[in-house]
């Protein structure tokens, strides 16, 4: 279609930036929630583990209802499952294909690429998190705290935890990466007091496994969640330097090819 002076209309180019964030964010989504391993890291685990662990009395949990210790501490898993283990998986297998190349050489500026990416995680968060929020108040979980507390820790602890996944995605082949990430999710799962508490692991384990992002992240949802306590400043402090490593090294190091 042409205009009395010769040029195109509609006038062509690429589209505005928000608009290709948000279209490439919803591409990434979609694909996500497509994918059954991906969904069986981010929603059937965590779902199946809080079920189980809140009916039958595997794990002491101290005093107290289990589902109250619990859900924090499964709120953290979801995190890290979506924004470290599923982020790193698929960003590797994206890389190893090609598709990151591709789309390095698209309109889409690299960072905006990856803002899509972290948008994507994100929404996935939220449906688990309220997903995850009903199934605990079905079993009779009693909720305590400041809810900006419990949000400051989320948006924390999923910057901390994609900037150690694209990490992971940027410089191991995704062979290398799917095999890392999966040992680290059920590492994490055992001794980041997500279900056993870490006084379990003795005064020095303990010490050592609070330093671990995923310690620090359950730990301050449960503090707040569980025993209704303020701003959990400590965990947020280590949350906030995994951030900032994390985010910092994937920014350096990552290769897109």
């Amino acid at each position: 279609m042409t205009t009395a002076s010769g040029t195109y209309a509609p006038k062509p180019g690429a589209a505005p930036l928000p608009r290709m964030i948000a279209a490439q964010a919803a591409l990434e989504t979609r694909m996500l929630l497509r994918n059954g391993e991906q969904l069986l890291l981010t929603v059937v685990i965590p779902t199946l583990l809080l079920v189980l662990f809140s009916s039958v009395d595997i794990v002491d949990t101290g005093k107290g209802k289990a589902v109250d210790f619990l859900t924090p501490g499964i709120l953290a898993l979801a995190v890290m499952s979506t924004a470290f283990t599923g982020q790193a998986i698929a960003t590797g297998f994206e890389r190893r294909y090609g598709v990151l190349k591709r789309l390095a050489a698209s309109p889409l500026p690299r960072w905006a690429l990856m803002a899509a990416k972290t948008a994507s995680v994100l929404v996935t968060e939220v449906l688990q998190v309220i997903l995850l929020a009903v199934i605990a108040l079905a079993l009779g979980w009693s909720p305590h705290g400041n809810p900006a507390a419990v949000l400051l820790l989320l948006v924390l602890g999923t910057a901390a935890f994609s900037g150690l996944g694209l990490l992971m995605a940027g410089t191991l082949k995704a062979e290398a990466t799917l095999a890392a990430a999966n040992l680290v999710f059920l590492l994490l799962l055992v001794g980041g007091g997500v279900i056993v508490p870490l006084d379990r692991f003795g005064s020095a384990g303990a010490h050592i496994l609070g330093l671990l992002p995923i310690s620090a992240l359950s730990g301050g949802l449960r503090d707040v969640l569980q025993h209704g306590g303020g701003m959990p400043w400590g965990d947020l402090g280590i949350l906030a330097v995994w951030a900032v490593v994390g985010l910092a090294a994937a920014g350096k190091f990552f290769r897109w090819e």
